[in-house]
């Protein structure tokens, strides 16, 4: 059979960009991508670089309090929202032009269009076309989704926070996640007054308890109202705010509310089941792990199987994609050991195992205190270093740490994490004075086992 295209990629996203670029124009398959929104995806467009982008503007907040510490006098200043959002906007349809041009150079086909599905090769275009090829990549991404609670169409979504016309005096974030976290933190540091309500005993679950408590410490401290044990339970409009009733029987009006509470792959309407293509309860597309559904010729990646839903994560499956159908290497997707980090004020950075999960005997190595830059200014700031050592083999099988830049120390951690490094290893190594940092490298005696 004779097929329009080698590789028909359904989504615009790292993930999907990434497998189509290289599939076209380093093994030289014909390639096509159908994107039905704005290509670089959710990292791009709606979440990591917009939101870093407004984790550095809200940082400056804090520099002429600090800089008059070291003898600066710089007048406090004003943050226009407006002014960095005109900015931001310009940066995204920057970099979207940039996915355009990688796309076009590597001679992969565009289509501004939404794809279904039609049969194990034929896709269906919303323009009205219909395209067939040898293989099909799903990579169509996920969106943020609305909890069922009365009013709550009333709220935002992370996806509406780039676009708001101003930022409201007060908000409610919704949401103890990592994107909830990070956007209280964000709006606290641009002067808008913010409460977080979280139904959970703690906030980041899953990550180290240590780690997310400090994290807690800090954003109450830096003036968050969070409260755990907390939810929204109905939403009501109240002239231009919003007025919100808590599980607690309280009740406090915002001028917006933003519910981070989850997120759902986006596979609906695409013609999975009828294709015998399984999904997961959450609508997920099930893969093996060489990302190969239950129709051999249809593939998926990133946020929309839900496995590790982060942007460097769906490039590497992207990437295993084109060693296993068009390199001829099959290449399993390796999901052990990934470093991430959370954007919080400090941030987490983290690696491997928390301390609660580790599955077998281990030592605690880990250190809480007042960094030099902020302590000589009389800032409480705290910051965590810490290690999961496993008794056994003395191998680090995880490391977390909470601190300003925490995302950069934990991406070269993340290295030594990687390749097997013992706590020895770690000892022999010479530390950078005086740096945060280097207390991975001194602390020579466990605090517990666990």
């Amino acid at each position: 059979m004779t097929f329009d295209y080698d590789l028909f990629v359904i989504g615009g996203g790292s993930g999907g960009v990434r497998a189509a670029r290289v599939a076209a124009g380093e093994t030289g398959a014909k390639v096509a991508l159908a994107e039905e929104d704005r290509y670089g995806g959710t990292c791009v467009i709606r979440g990591c670089v917009p939101k870093k982008l407004m984790v550095f503007a809200s940082e400056f907040g804090r520099l002429s309090a600090d800089a008059a510490g070291y003898g600066w006098d710089i007048p406090e200043g004003r943050f226009d929202w407006m002014a960095f959002r005109t900015r931001l906007h310009a940066e995204l349809d920057r970099l979207e032009g940039i996915y355009r041009r990688l796309l076009a150079g590597a001679g992969v086909e565009t289509f501004d269009a939404r794809a279904t599905l039609v049969d194990a090769h034929t896709v269906q275009l919303s323009s009205g076309e219909t395209k067939t090829a040898k293989h099909i990549l799903v990579a169509t991404g996920g969106h943020p989704t609305l909890p069922e609670v009365e009013g709550a169409e009333l709220a935002i979504t992370s996806n509406d926070i780039f676009h708001l016309d101003a930022l409201p005096e007060r908000i409610l974030i919704v949401g103890g996640g990592f994107i909830a976290c990070e956007f209280a933190c964000i709006l606290s540091g641009m002067g808008v007054q913010v409460t977080q309500f979280y139904r959970g005993e703690q906030i980041l679950r899953g990550f180290d308890d240590e780690a997310r408590t400090l994290v807690a410490e800090e954003m109450r401290r830096k003036g968050v109202d969070l409260r755990v044990n907390t939810n929204a339970v109905k939403l009501e409009q109240d002239g231009d705010a919003i007025r919100v009733t808590d599980t607690e029987g309280g009740v406090q009006t915002f001028g917006k509310v933003l519910f981070a509470t989850g997120r759902a792959p986006n596979t609906r309407g695409l013609g999975f089941e009828a294709l015998g293509v399984a999904l997961k309860a959450n609508g997920a597309v099930v893969v093996d792990e060489y990302s190969q559904t239950a129709v051999p010729s249809i593939y998926a990646i990133g946020d929309v199987t839900d496995r590790w839903n982060l942007t460097p994560v769906a490039i590497r499956e992207g990437m295993a994609f084109v060693d296993t159908v068009f390199r001829g290497k099959p290449t399993p997707v390796d999901h052990e050991l990934i470093p991430s980090a959370v954007f919080t004020q400090p941030e987490l950075g983290t690696v491997g195992v928390t301390e609660a999960a580790a599955g077998e005997p281990v030592e605690i190595y880990s250190t809480t205190f007042r960094p030099m830059q902020t302590a000589f200014i009389g800032s409480e700031d705290r910051v965590l270093m810490k290690l999961v050592v496993s008794k056994a083999t003395r191998r680090v099988l995880g490391c977390h740490i909470v601190a300003p830049n925490a995302g950069e120390m934990i991406q070269l951690a993340g290295i030594a994490v990687k390749m097997g490094a013992t706590k020895e290893d770690f000892d022999r190594t010479v530390a950078v004075h005086p740096t945060m940092s280097e207390e991975i490298v001194t602390m020579r005696t466990s605090v517990r086992s666990a």
